[in-house]
């Protein structure tokens, strides 16, 4: 006479009602549709990129998404089109349990704004980004003699000035002389600051805060029209 193990026959009976279970929520997600699309912009930015541009992006490649069948949607090829905005970076989208197409958009961020015959932004990794009609970023402006090996010194010169809260707020442009001599200008002051090349910034800019510091304290910036960093530890200054 066989003899039936009860546990072993629950554990089946279990078993098989996950099976079951997970087979119709499966089925019954993939016949579910598309409710709604939302779009999230990373670091709350949507400066250059708006939602509706998005949605818009996706209308033109993909007709209206609504109630479309979840089936249907190629998110990987989804994810191209909207990168293929020159504002964007990186963009990821999925679909929710609930039917919600979601996208989550990185977008450029510029660094220096350029101002020569061809106008664009530079990028945090040194890329040519297009203006934008949507927005204007405040960013220092690059002008002069505007060159392949110029714009590399620039984008160094620009990373550093992001990294540094005194200088980021108060460096509001770059004007290239030459590839061995570059100018900045700052928000609040008449003087131009003569920089050199791009060797041993740390150095100079250290010089020119502590120069800074004490010709605040002194009141006699408005004194100077040239304040130069070129020089090996020292910052000259030639007064108006």
């Amino acid at each position: 006479m066989k003899i039936f193990n009860w546990t072993n026959i629950r554990l089946l009976l279990m078993f098989a009602l996950v099976i079951f279970l997970f087979s119709f929520t499966t089925k019954r997600n993939e016949e579910r549709k598309l409710k709604k699309s939302v779009v999230f912009f990373l670091n709350n930015s949507s400066l250059f990129v708006e939602e509706a541009m998005v949605n818009k992006l996706l209308i033109q490649n993909y007709g209206p998404l609504i109630n479309v069948p979840k089936e249907n949607l190629v998110l990987n090829t989804m994810e191209k089109v909207i990168e293929a905005n020159e504002m964007v970076k990186n963009a990821q989208v999925y679909l929710t349990m609930n039917g919600e197409l979601t996208s989550k958009i990185l977008q450029r961020k510029p660094i220096g704004r350029i101002e020569g015959i061809a106008k664009f932004y530079l990028d945090d990794e040194g890329k040519r980004m297009p203006l934008s009609n949507n927005y204007s970023a405040r960013v220092p402006i690059i002008t002069g003699n505007i060159t392949g090996k110029g714009l590399e010194d620039v984008f160094v010169i620009l990373n550093y000035i992001t990294e540094d809260d005194f200088l980021r707020k108060n460096v509001i442009g770059i004007h290239i002389e030459n590839e061995e001599n570059y100018q900045l200008r700052f928000r609040m002051e008449n003087f131009v600051v003569n920089l050199g090349d791009v060797e041993g910034l740390e150095e100079k800019f250290n010089n020119f805060k502590a120069f800074y510091a004490k010709a605040t304290k002194d009141k006699t910036l408005q004194e100077y029209n040239i304040v130069s960093l070129e020089f090996d530890n020292q910052v000259v200054c030639t007064k108006i």
